[in-house]
């Protein structure tokens, strides 16, 4: 495990996992609106590791950091 920066596999799993329900059922997590992931940041995100993922993409979307994805994508 990694003890400092981000776990590679977490931003693989961004560009390939689909959100499981909701409005956006099927859309990949990197995908999702800001506005939806805000809706989450101020209801609270669910347990697990989908929480932990849309929390991260929230982050990445609000500080402009798309672009460290774009590789991934591919």
């Amino acid at each position: 495990m990694q003890e400092n920066g981000l776990n590679p596999q977490l931003l693989k799993d961004l560009v390939k996992m689909q959100m499981p329900f909701g409005k956006y059922k099927g859309r990949i997590l990197c995908d999702l609106p800001v506005s939806y992931l805000e809706w989450f940041d101020a209801k609270g995100y669910p347990d697990g590791k989908l929480g932990m993922l849309l929390q991260t993409m929230h982050v990445i979307k609000i500080n402009g950091l798309e672009d460290l994805l774009k590789p991934l994508k591919r």
